[in-house]
């Protein structure tokens, strides 16, 4: 993620959840005219779509939440996930996934918000 990403954007980053990581991947490839590489990360594969001077996201092999969940959209916290988090449950939303590191690009946290659609808070620092 970039500098003007962090700073200025609601919508950070998404992952999109697919069957086939290769099909996919040539989809998004052939219709955004841009790279998507796969990644293998741990014992997991995705795929980064390019976003060098924008938002990002990437593919995720996920068959079941096509269905149940959708795409997850990250929104930003950056510096304050922890108290983006606290009033996720005042103002009547579920946290599905506490806050947890995702490596290199920081730090994330699953909610349901007040009206029962999955999201990810996203913030760079765990503050």
């Amino acid at each position: 993620m970039t500098d003007f990403n962090s700073q200025r954007n609601r919508v950070v980053w998404f992952d999109i959840p697919v069957q086939n990581l290769d099909r996919a991947s040539a989809f998004y490839r052939g219709v955004l005219a841009v790279d998507v590489e796969i990644v293998s990360m741990s014992e997991t594969s995705f795929a980064v779509i390019a976003h060098d001077e924008g938002n990002g996201g990437c593919l995720i092999p996920d068959a079941g939440a096509i269905a149940n969940a959708g795409v997850l959209v990250y929104l930003n916290a950056d510096g304050r996930i922890r108290d983006a988090l606290q009033r996720v449950e005042e103002l009547g939303g579920r946290i599905v996934q506490p806050l947890h590191a995702i490596g290199e690009h920081g730090f994330r946290a699953v909610i349901l918000d007040s009206e029962g659609n999955r999201l990810a808070l996203h913030s760079s620092v765990d503050a």
